[in-house]
């Protein structure tokens, strides 16, 4: 149910980039902020999975969480996943790998927030001229059935 609906919608052509690049910013910038005020690591998956809003991404955080309860790093099992986009991967790898990975999920969530926001950009500068377009045809419609009636009455007429 939930789940085939949320990863159909993470692979739709326009709207699931956005959406992942989000879910993505939303994971990193939680976690982040989690790790760095002092929360353990697997509290704070468990906390972020529930913020996920998305049941795919929900899953493949709770399967990390309990690789991770079994000591594996963070990175493997998000890996496995397939979910999150590989340059994620390797930057959580890197700050888990230096220490600073409260530092490099705000990094993480920075970015993908700047692309969420390009990528909002763009599809609304795609929107306008359609929109344009279709409040044009319905003016055009009310118009040809305002004055299609007058039309016919003036032929009646003659």
């Amino acid at each position: 149910g939930r789940k085939q609906i949320d990863g159909l919608l993470l692979n739709a052509p326009v709207l699931g980039d956005m959406l992942r690049k989000s879910a993505v910013s939303r994971f990193t910038r939680t976690l982040g902020t989690l790790v760095s005020s002092g929360v353990s690591i697997l509290e704070g998956l468990e906390i972020t999975a529930k913020t996920a809003g998305n049941r795919v991404i929900h899953d493949a955080v709770m399967a990390s969480r309990q690789s991770i309860a079994g000591g594996e790093t963070i990175a493997a099992p998000l890996e496995k996943s397939k979910v999150f986009p590989p340059m994620v991967i390797s930057m959580i790898a890197v700050g888990e790998q230096t220490g600073g990975l409260d530092e490099m999920l705000s990094k993480i969530a920075d970015f993908y927030d700047e692309e969420v926001d390009v990528a909002v950009s763009a599809l609304l500068s795609l929107m306008e001229p359609a929109m344009i377009v279709g409040l044009g045809v319905i003016v055009g419609g009310m118009v040809i059935a305002m004055y299609l009636p007058i039309f016919d009455m003036m032929n009646a007429v003659q």
